[in-house]
C-alpha cells in the first residue's frame, strides 16, 4: 500500500517467480521491482553460441489506475502501460547480462481516491526459441508463418497442449487484436491444465485457442494438431499442422531416427 510509503520514495523490490500478479493500493512515490527469475541451467547460454533471451510480459487488470509503468533498461525508460491501459499483455526480451527492471510510478491526482495499480506478469527464458509468439511487441517476424517440420516435431514434445480436432469457429477481437479459435477436440493427447473439456453433455470436448488476428486465421475443413502455450491462463497456438500431414513428418523422421520424442500414432 502507498499509504505506508512516503511521497517521492522509491521501494525496491525482486521478482523471482516464473509467474505471479502485484496489487499496489494508493499508489504513492514508485516501486522499482528487479527482474530475477530462477531459470534453469540450460537457459543461461548454449556451447558454442551467443546467450538466449529472457523473456517477460505483462498483463493489466481492468482496474489499473494510479500509476504508469516503465521498462527501465540500463537507465534508459521505457513506456510499457500508461495509466488505465487496455487489457492487454506487452511482452520484451532482454540478454541475462543485461540490467532490467519494471519502475512503477504513481501519477499525481489531486484527490485520495481508492485507485489500484495491479497487473500480471510471466517470466520465461525460453520464448524467443518458440515457433509463435503471443505478444506482437516482441516483433512480428515469423509470428505468422507456417511451422516447418523440425518445429512441428519439436511442438509436440515441449508444447503446454496438444490437441487433435477441427475448427468449430473463429471469431475475431478488434480491441485486443486477437483470433479465438474455436476447437473441438477428438483427442487430447497433452494439457498442462483442463482447456478442453466437455460442453454439459456427454461429447467431444471443446476449447479455445487464440492467435493474432494479423495471421488472419479462417474456418477450415478437416483435422488438425494444435500445439502452443498457456499465456497467462489462455491457450495460445504454435503449430498446428493438418494431421495427415503431421503423420507424414513423423513417420519420415521415424525412419531417419530424428524424433525428438516418442509419439502415439494411430
Amino acid at each position: 500500500s502507498g499509504l505506508s510509503q512516503e511521497a517521492g520514495s522509491v521501494e525496491q523490490l525482486s521478482l523471482h517467480c516464473a509467474e505471479g500478479s502485484l496489487e499496489w493500493l494508493y499508489p504513492t512515490g514508485a516501486l522499482r521491482l528487479r527482474l530475477a527469475p530462477r531459470l534453469p541451467p540450460t537457459t543461461a547460454a548454449v556451447r558454442g553460441g551467443s546467450p538466449r533471451h529472457i523473456t517477460a510480459c505483462v498483463k493489466p487488470t481492468g482496474t489499473f489506475r494510479g500509476a504508469q509503468l516503465y521498462l527501465e533498461r540500463e537507465g534508459v525508460l521505457e513506456l510499457l502501460l500508461p495509466e488505465a491501459p487496455r487489457p492487454r499483455a506487452r511482452c520484451f526480451s532482454w540478454l541475462p547480462q543485461e540490467k532490467v527492471a519494471l519502475f512503477l510510478q504513481a501519477t499525481p491526482h489531486p484527490d485520495i481516491s481508492r485507485r489500484i495499480a495491479a497487473f500480471r506478469y510471466e517470466l520465461r527464458g525460453d520464448w524467443l526459441a518458440r515457433p509463435a509468439l503471443p505478444a506482437a511487441s516482441l516483433g512480428t517476424e515469423g509470428t505468422c508463418r507456417p511451422c516447418n517440420d523440425t518445429e512441428i516435431l519439436m511442438a509436440i514434445c515441449t508444447s503446454d497442449f496438444v490437441i487433435r480436432g477441427s475448427i468449430r469457429s473463429v471469431s475475431n477481437d478488434a480491441e485486443l487484436q486477437e483470433s479465438i479459435i474455436g476447437v473441438s477436440a477428438t483427442r487430447i493427447h497433452r494439457q498442462k491444465f483442463p482447456l478442453f473439456q466437455a460442453a454439459g453433455r456427454p461429447g467431444r470436448p471443446v476449447g479455445s485457442i487464440r492467435t493474432p488476428l494479423r495471421c488472419g486465421v479462417k474456418p477450415g475443413p478437416g483435422t488438425f494438431l494444435f500445439t502452443g502455450w498457456l499465456h497467462f491462463g489462455e491457450a495460445w497456438l504454435s503449430c498446428a499442422p493438418r494431421y495427415r500431414d503431421f503423420q507424414r513428418i513423423y513417420k519420415g523422421a521415424q525412419r531417419m531416427r530424428q524424433n525428438p520424442c516418442e509419439f502415439p500414432m494411430d
